[in-house]
């Protein structure tokens, strides 16, 4: 990649369904996420952290909206502004959060700056939730690509955080390496969709494909990767524990060719609580040496996985 990649922290569990997350961002960078990023001869501006938002019960009054609603707002104005600063600075931006839902800022900093984008969202499930239909677990972090895609029954101040209502529309994403169970029970999102059980066999391949499905609809996208689309059993990062996906090389492999596209717009990597991980600190350097191998020239992402 011939770009310098904006990197900036957003400590925040607000949208979670507990603290943890908020955690994540300073466990990478001490097991030198920014360091490894660098050795692979990625330019690197590092933008620092954004404040500490930590997850707090504050549920709807009227008991039928999101839990945490203005909290959740808050940190996404604030990251939006910060994207929006690496793109005035020419810089293609790495967001690590944090929850999902920072994708939401991301998406809406790209858009208000004219750039027309798809998403690649690689995670565990594809958090088509609405509050509407998920009163008993009002959490946005599970609701995020709904918001995106203004879906019935989602909450009206973050479907509408951006400058366009939907931000996105449903051929303009792609569901890559999810376990979960689908989401799209009412037929709503005509996605391109990659589910983990034909992944498996060859992820890079996998991964070629859904970026031509794609880039058939919009030259570039985002790529989201929560750290929950890896079966938890291989590394216990993510702070939903899934125990039927991929393993961390099939994912990075499937990154990999992601990352190097000349599509990419950006990067933004959630989901990572601390708390799950080894007390030594080696599952952040495993994921963060993962993550850094992705954008290394010399790295093909299949050294693992055989031929």
């Amino acid at each position: 990649m011939m770009t310098t990649l904006g990197l900036v922290c957003v400590p925040s569990s607000a949208a979670a369904h507990w603290p943890g997350q908020e955690r994540a961002p300073a466990a990478l960078r001490a097991a030198g996420l920014v360091e490894r990023l660098r050795r692979t001869g990625q330019a690197v501006h590092d933008h620092g952290d954004r404040p500490v938002r930590r997850w707090a019960a504050h549920p709807a009054p009227d008991g039928g909206g999101l839990n945490n609603l203005t909290a959740v707002l808050e940190v996404l104005d604030d990251t939006r502004t910060a994207v929006r600063t690496i793109l005035d600075a020419g810089q293609t931006p790495f967001v690590v959060g944090g929850e999902c839902t920072l994708t939401i800022a991301v998406i809406s900093a790209l858009t208000a700056a004219g750039q027309d984008v798809g998403l690649m969202y690689v995670d565990g499930g594809q958090d088509l939730m609405t509050p509407a239909e998920h009163p008993q677990e009002p959490i946005a972090d599970g609701m995020g690509v709904a918001h995106l895609l203004d879906l019935p029954g989602t909450a009206q101040a973050l479907s509408g955080f951006g400058p366009r209502r939907p931000l996105l529309t449903a051929d303009r994403v792609c569901f890559f390496g999810y376990a979960d169970d689908e989401e799209d029970v009412h037929g709503r999102v005509p996605s391109w969709r990659f589910p983990a059980a034909s992944v498996g066999a060859d992820p890079a391949a996998a991964a070629g494909l859904a970026l031509s499905a794609l880039t058939s609809v919009v030259d570039r996208f985002v790529v989201h990767l929560d750290v929950d689309v890896v079966n938890f059993l291989d590394l216990p990062a993510a702070d939903v524990p899934q125990y039927r996906g991929l393993a961390l090389d099939q994912v990075m492999s499937a990154v990999t060719v992601m990352v190097r596209h000349p599509g990419f717009a950006g990067l933004v990597l959630t989901e990572f609580n601390p708390d799950h991980g080894e007390p030594d600190g080696s599952t952040a350097r495993r994921l963060t040496a993962a993550v850094a191998d992705a954008f290394d020239p010399g790295h093909t992402g299949r050294e693992t996985l055989g031929p």
